[in-house]
């Protein structure tokens, strides 16, 4: 991927807060929605936001990172200036927010083609699987407060 912060540079990219971690995801899969609430149960320090890729910011990311805004096959995680994708990004996730959420981070011992394949072929096939569900109108006040939209 590019180097930390290099979307700072990109004038297509609108400005954020980016002090703090930021999960872009699709707002509009339910798999996607059930990692959100994931993360607001997992991450006790309250730290991490989530951005829908369909919002502006989202979908300017997505482009910097070489991802298709209309049909995202992947999620992105920011932390630091640094972006990670698909099972890496959940394994971050998990590890950067601790407790029970650290067991995401054995995603990581599955080697990376085997991952990276099988992350393909769930996101290709997301809502036929899972379905859809609108992140936004499901979100409680506690994951509301996480969301930048």
């Amino acid at each position: 991927m590019a180097r930390p912060f290099s979307y700072r540079d990109d004038p297509d990219v609108p400005a954020f807060d980016d002090s703090a971690p930021v999960a872009f995801m699709d707002g509009d899969c339910a798999l996607c929605s059930f990692g959100a609430r994931m993360i607001d149960r997992l991450d006790r320090s309250g730290e991490i936001r989530i951005c829908p890729v369909a919002t502006p910011l989202g979908r300017a990311m997505l482009r910097h990172y070489g991802l298709d805004p209309d049909d995202p096959e992947s999620w992105l995680f920011l932390d630091g200036g640094r972006v990670r994708c698909d099972f890496d990004a959940m394994a971050h996730v998990g590890l950067r927010s601790g407790g029970w959420g650290r067991l995401l981070g054995l995603l990581r011992l599955i080697p990376r083609p085997l991952r990276d394949g099988l992350y393909r072929r769930i996101a290709r096939s997301r809502y036929a699987l899972f379905g859809r569900s609108d992140l936004c109108a499901l979100a409680g006040p506690r994951l509301r407060a996480r969301l930048m939209t």
